[in-house]
């Protein structure tokens, strides 16, 4: 059975995490609403990071609520994900999403995630 736990092993923490992603991240799922970008990362679980900037969403109430809606989608789609550091940032207007619009998107992007990184790693040479 799968585990659906997200310890801080795998969340994306320091800035050197997330600048390895921004730098080289050859899998990105764009929607009007976020940009997901994601590298493979050399391990058996995949990490998550955040970035809702004030300035794209101004209540913290609303920031929380996408952070916590995020993270439980990434924790349910975990397993299909494989070794992976992704990053999501919210674009203006996420807050507009109601919990089932913006769970369902971000379902979507995830299988949609999975899909190009297993390409990504199925067509880099090996050796």
């Amino acid at each position: 059975m799968a585990s659906y736990a997200f310890p801080k092993s795998h969340r994306l923490l320091t800035s050197g995490d997330f600048q390895a992603v921004f730098a080289d991240a050859p899998v990105r799922a764009s929607h009007k609403h976020f940009l997901i970008l994601a590298r493979p990362n050399g391990e058996s679980h995949s990490r998550l990071g955040l970035v809702i900037a004030k300035k794209h969403i101004r209540l913290a109430t609303r920031r929380n609520r996408l952070k916590r809606l995020i993270r439980e989608t990434f924790r349910h789609q975990q397993p299909t994900l494989g070794g992976i550091d992704v990053i999501v940032l919210a674009r203006k207007g996420m807050d507009e999403l109601d919990n089932r619009q913006l769970h369902d998107q971000l379902d979507g992007q995830w299988r949609r995630i999975a899909r190009k990184a297993q390409k990504s790693t199925d067509t880099t040479p090996t050796g």
